[in-house]
């Protein structure tokens, strides 16, 4: 039986790549850093499977296709939106782990949307070579990884309850995949941010740090209870990526949690946290 074991909340903010410098030098130090510290909990963790809740932002899914939600269970590589020190390069995906989530969701009321082959963006792509590739440096061994699509950057967006209900059919499949894998699940997602509008690089910190107080006391229904209408204002539309979080907390089932890092920084237009979900 594979279990999940640990977690993580990060950003992936394409900006900090696009100008690294922006920020005051103190500021970036603590950013970048705890992409370091987050792969080192990682690799504690001996992980062998990491799974990545991302979400698409126009690039991956078009006007002629929007998926609820969608799993790679073929050949992975990325980013296709390549930034500076961001090599498009292939990814080990762990296709049968895969491909058994998306069996046992269609068998209990999930319908996947499955891509067979498929290239991510930077909201895979940033903690896959940041944290997981970083921890495999560590622990001296490989870690395969899964692309995991939700909903939460265009809409219509898919729901809160069903974000929920995902990572809970996720944690389930990982239990019933006959293999003694070690698994992690990443929520890929930036607080406060506002994308493409007049108000981009405007950060919220009261909502961030409401936002992460609900996370790290492992109130997801506080999270869930918060509407689209309050996101969008206080937070800014990248702030619907909260669903990634939702996803996330729930595949994992944390007992605790620990605030590795939070930096606000209208430089690179977003609120960046960085939680850590335990499991004992």
């Amino acid at each position: 039986m594979a279990t999940i074991v640990s977690g993580l909340l990060v950003p992936h903010d394409p900006v900090m790549f696009v100008a690294p410098d922006a920020p005051a030098k103190e500021i970036a130090d603590k950013a970048w850093a705890a992409f370091d510290t987050c792969a080192e909990r990682l690799a504690e963790q001996d992980v062998d499977t990491v799974i990545i809740v991302g979400n698409d932002h126009y690039m991956l899914f078009g006007t002629t296709c929007l998926p609820q939600f969608c799993i790679a269970t073929g050949d992975v590589d990325g980013p296709l939106d390549q930034l500076p020190g961001l090599k498009r390069q292939p990814v080990p995906n762990h296709e049968a782990l895969a491909t058994h989530i998306a069996a046992h969701g269609h068998a209990n009321g999930f319908d996947w949307a499955v891509a067979r082959s498929f290239s991510t963006d930077h909201s895979f792509s940033i903690p896959f070579q940041k944290i997981v590739q970083r921890a495999a440096e560590i622990r001296g061994k490989p870690i395969q990884a899964i692309p995991v699509y939700l909903a939460s950057a265009v809409d219509p967006f898919l729901t809160m309850q069903r974000a929920q209900q995902l990572g809970q059919q996720i944690a389930a499949a990982v239990e019933a995949f006959d293999g003694d894998e070690r698994v992690a699940v990443i929520g890929s997602g930036g607080i406060s941010h506002w994308v493409g509008t007049k108000e981009s690089g405007r950060v919220n910190e009261t909502f961030d740090h409401m936002v992460l107080d609900h996370c790290c006391s492992l109130n997801i229904n506080a999270i869930m209870a918060l509407s689209d209408e309050h996101i969008l204002e206080h937070g800014g539309n990248g702030a619907m990526e909260l669903r990634n979080f939702v996803c996330a907390m729930a595949a994992v089932n944390a007992d605790s949690t620990s605030l590795i890092e939070y930096q606000p920084v209208p430089e690179w237009v977003t609120g960046l946290g960085f939680i850590e979900l335990k499991k004992h």
